[in-house]
């Protein structure tokens, strides 16, 4: 056989290599969701008046309101229909308790949603506070990267949201999220967390959890709105956020956080 024959062979297998391996590719994962697709979907459900690139949202939480009443946990649960098991939660809430010798020990009953129980008879406790956990909604997401599928996208207004039609539940994102905030649903198979409450924000709504909280330890707003009620809140306390050395930009911000809280 000559050179010329066996090079035009070589160049076939290659050609039919990549042809196979892409047809599986086409197979296994779902074809990506464009944008545009995204904003027919806010002209279907909210109308063509609603212009995401206005607004961007982010919520605040002030430290010292919070009781640890669990209301917001149960209230989010409901309004998203959340898996009513241990393990899967769009938002809990962590009680840090400060010992006599400074040791920190953190617990979430059932992710708070039933209240705590008091602990400072049975233990040598000096202090105990109340920590909301939530999707930090990152303006620089890892979870949006990581995804294989496009998946996990970041809307116009700042918001990460999951498109179950196109999660295929391998996790990635789940091992991305340096919160810990995300879980697979066990109805849906599919990668489940906090949206904010989307299908009420865009709404005029607050989410379920700012709209049940007895103290008003959350505050959610607009922060392209200057009279915003967080924008507000930034303004009028020292504000901290959760693991600020990763630099993905969260949008949830704390007041009055310890410095013991992880």
């Amino acid at each position: 056989m000559k050179k010329e024959d066996k090079r035009h062979m070589i160049v076939g297998r290659r050609d039919f290599c990549k042809l196979i391996l892409g047809g599986l590719g086409l197979l296994i994962l779902p074809t990506m969701p464009s944008f545009a697709s995204r904003k027919r979907g806010y002209e279907r459900w909210y109308g063509t008046k609603y212009n995401p690139k206005e607004h961007r949202y982010g919520m605040g939480i002030n430290v010292d309101r919070c009781i640890g009443c669990g209301r917001c946990v149960d209230a989010c649960k409901k309004e998203n229909d959340v898996p009513d098991e241990p393990f899967f939660f769009r938002t809990w809430v962590e009680r840090y308790n400060i010992g006599e010798k400074e040791e920190v020990t953190v617990d979430s009953p059932n992710g708070g949603e039933e209240g705590f129980k008091n602990n400072t008879q049975e233990k040598k406790i000096l202090r105990t506070f109340f920590v909301p956990k939530i999707c930090n909604q990152c303006d620089n997401p890892p979870c949006v990267q990581t995804c294989p599928v496009g998946a996990t996208y970041k809307t116009d207004d700042g918001v990460i949201l999951i498109d179950e039609k196109y999660c295929i539940g391998c996790r990635y994102c789940i091992h991305a999220c340096p919160y810990g905030m995300r879980f697979i649903n066990p109805r849906t198979r599919t990668a489940d967390k906090c949206t904010f409450c989307y299908h009420r924000i865009l709404k005029g709504l607050s989410p379920a959890c700012v709209e049940v909280c007895p103290t008003e330890a959350r505050v959610f707003g607009d922060l392209s709105m200057v009279a915003s009620p967080l924008r507000r809140f930034l303004r009028m306390n020292k504000i901290m956020i959760l693991k600020p050395q990763l630099n993905t930009e969260p949008k949830v911000y704390y007041a009055a956080l310890d410095m013991e809280v992880r």
